[in-house]
C-alpha cells in the first residue's frame, strides 16, 4: 500500500482542503480542526497536503508536524476503513487480552499498528478503554466488545467486512 497519495490525488483534494481552511481562516487554535477534517477528507495526513495546508494556512510545517506526531489522533500513514483498539491494561491483561490480540493478528494478517492488505482494518493496542468491568475488551470505531474471547473474534470482525 503506498503511504503517498499521487499527485493527481493532492490535486483533487486541494479543492476540499481550501474549503476547509477558508472555514477556520478566522478561528484562533483552528489548525487542529483543520487537520482532522483534512485527514477525514484524505484518510490520513499525506507530506503532499500537510506542505499544502502549510502554504495555505501559513503555519510552519514543523508546527503542523508537531501537532501531528503529538496527538495519536492523526496518522502520517493510510489507515483502515475499521480501526480495532484492543485494550492491554491491567485487567485486560489479566483477563486473556493477549490471546484476543494473538487472534486478532492472526485473523488479520496483520501485526499491531498494521493494516490490511484490503485496507479494511487498522490494528492498534491502548492501555485503556475505560471499561475494566468488560474485560477483555477491544473498540472497533465507536463499538465496545467485551468480555472477549478467541473464539468471538471472527464472528466480531464479519460484521465489519
Amino acid at each position: 500500500m503506498p503511504n503517498e497519495l499521487s499527485e493527481a490525488e493532492v490535486k483533487l483534494n486541494e479543492a476540499k482542503i481550501d474549503k476547509i481552511l477558508e472555514k477556520y481562516e478566522r478561528e484562533a487554535g483552528g489548525l487542529i480542526p483543520i487537520l482532522q477534517e483534512v485527514q477525514g477528507t484524505c484518510g490520513y495526513l499525506p507530506e503532499g497536503i500537510l506542505t499544502y495546508v502549510s502554504e495555505r494556512s501559513k503555519v510552519p510545517l514543523s508546527k503542523i508536524y508537531g501537532i501531528v506526531t503529538f496527538y495519536a489522533q492523526f496518522s502520517l500513514v493510510p489507515r483502515g476503513r475499521n480501526t480495532i483498539k484492543i485494550c492491554l491494561g491491567t485487567a485486560c491483561h489479566v483477563k486473556g487480552a493477549k490471546r484476543v490480540l494473538a487472534k486478532l493478528e492472526e485473523a488479520l494478517g496483520i501485526k499491531v499498528g498494521g493494516t490490511s492488505s484490503d485496507s479494511k482494518f487498522t490494528l492498534e493496542i491502548v492501555r485503556c478503554l475505560g471499561t475494566c468491568f468488560l474485560a477483555p475488551v477491544m473498540m472497533i470505531n465507536r463499538d465496545y466488545f467485551g468480555k472477549l474471547t478467541p473464539d468471538k473474534v471472527g464472528k466480531i470482525l464479519k460484521q465489519y467486512k
